[in-house]
């Protein structure tokens, strides 16, 4: 029986929703894994025979004469080459062959032949695209366009061949321009699920790629500071503790202490602008120029004047880094120090005063070269403790949009009172600092690093 246009839009419009599930399935088997490498076996080339085969018979089956049996190898030419294309297309030119709803005088006088040879040319012509494009999965308007052109070519090879021409022409007529629209749309959903997937996993791969560099470039940073406690501890005359905690996976911020000769103790604290790897790159490269630049007896502001002179040659990034560097006396407790725009420390005394070291603020290192930088003295008493920090403390917000502020960090070291530093200052600081956020995301690398003189 004659399909009416409506008809023919129906069962097309069917046949295409089976697409999306055909792409679905072939994503959840390995195949799709062949696919995206482009190392198709052969057990798997007829395996997706099958497949596609299967589909261009099926479309055949409930398409009647217009269906879009012609997708079936035009997707298996796409994703798996010549071969899975007319493997493919031979099922559906075989089920046209011996279709029982037309009789055989109708069938092979009108389009049998024309229908069967464009089943074939489809798949040889999508294979041949693949072949084009060196297995790469072609893009959804290149699909939509091979579609319209290839049917569009199928129409010309029906009239062409097609016998009696008084017959074929109002049938394809009729049948062809939602034939075309169908098998457009079809190859485009289809070659859209795959391609959607395809780059979902190797965005997936990129990143866990990505993430995998940023644990070792975060273990090679973590390994670049000391991160054992206590430090010395054949030295009595000094206690020293300091607490790291990164925003990103890999942070701008450093600490670094050592000693230049038997009685004097380096120290500094530092935080580089900006975030991720590229401070992550930056506070490795500070942190190494602060020790081979640090000689015995050289003060600290000459220190900062040469390694800012090397961080400001060949800058391109513009980047710097604000840094506090000392020098303890530990016989006598005497610090000189210079501040390359950091955060003045506190000093908490043994009476429990908090006093907030007022000193002149320099500039950041990176910044402008041939910069000169003021050195300023401290003493510590028996017991007191210097403790410096990135603003990182002080800037914490919370889920109120608070920061945490200087005078909250002054009255918090106040409450510690005398308590030992042997991990607890950090540790609590740390403690009140995230306590105060509660759960708000940290925007900035958290860095303590507490000295305590005994004398």
């Amino acid at each position: 029986m004659p399909q009416s246009i409506m008809d023919i839009i129906i069962s097309l419009t069917g046949n295409i929703a089976v697409v999306s599930v055909v792409a679905y399935l072939i994503t959840r088997t390995r195949l799709y894994s062949e696919v995206i490498d482009r190392r198709l076996t052969l057990r798997g080339k007829l395996f997706m025979v099958a497949i596609f085969g299967a589909f261009s018979v099926y479309a055949a089956a409930l398409g009647g004469a217009a269906n879009i049996r012609n997708l079936g190898p035009m997707m298996g030419g796409l994703v798996g080459g010549p071969l899975v294309g007319v493997g493919s297309a031979l099922f559906g030119a075989a089920y046209r062959f011996f279709d029982p709803r037309f009789g055989t005088s109708i069938n092979i006088g009108t389009v049998t032949y024309s229908a069967m040879m464009a089943t074939v040319l489809a798949g040889l012509a999508a294979g041949a695209l693949y072949r084009f494009r060196k297995g790469e999965l072609t893009g959804v308007l290149e699909a939509t366009i091979f579609a319209v052109s290839y049917e569009i070519f199928h129409f010309a090879l029906s009239l062409l061949i097609g016998r009696p021409f008084s017959v074929v022409l109002p049938a394809a007529i009729k049948a062809f321009p939602p034939m075309i629209a169908a098998h457009a749309a079809g190859l485009a959903i289809f070659v859209f699920i795959l391609n959607n997937l395809i780059n979902e996993r190797r965005t997936r791969a990129a990143k866990e790629r990505i993430e995998s560099e940023l644990s070792i470039a975060r273990d090679i940073q973590m390994n670049i500071i000391p991160k054992i406690f206590p430090p010395f501890p054949d030295i009595q005359q000094i206690d020293i503790h300091a607490s790291i905690e990164p925003a990103k996976a890999v942070g701008g911020d450093l600490y670094d202490f050592f000693f230049v000769d038997d009685d004097h103790l380096c120290f500094v604290i530092g935080d580089v602008s900006g975030k991720g790897v590229s401070a992550a790159l930056f506070m490795a490269v500070s942190s190494t120029l602060f020790k081979a630049n640090t000689k015995p007896g050289m003060p600290p502001e000459d220190i900062l004047y040469r390694v800012n002179n090397n961080l400001c040659a060949e800058n391109e990034a513009s980047m710097f880094v604000t840094a506090f560097f000392g020098i303890l006396n530990i016989r006598t407790g005497e610090i000189v120090f210079s501040n390359g725009g950091h955060n003045p420390p506190y000093i908490r005394r043994t009476s429990g005063d908090v006093e907030f070291l007022h000193c002149a603020s320099g500039l950041a290192l990176g910044v402008m070269e041939e910069f000169t930088f003021v050195r300023d003295t401290m003493s510590l008493m028996p017991g007191d403790t210097l403790f410096l920090y990135t603003d990182g403390v002080t800037e914490a917000i919370n889920r109120q949009d608070e920061f945490f502020t200087d005078s909250r960090l002054e009255e918090f070291l106040r409450h510690t009172g005398g308590a030992s530093i042997d991990g607890d200052l950090c540790q609590e600081t740390s403690r009140a600092v995230h306590d105060f956020a509660a759960g708000a995301v940290q925007s900035d690398d958290i860095t303590m690093l507490a000295i305590r003189y005994n004398g």
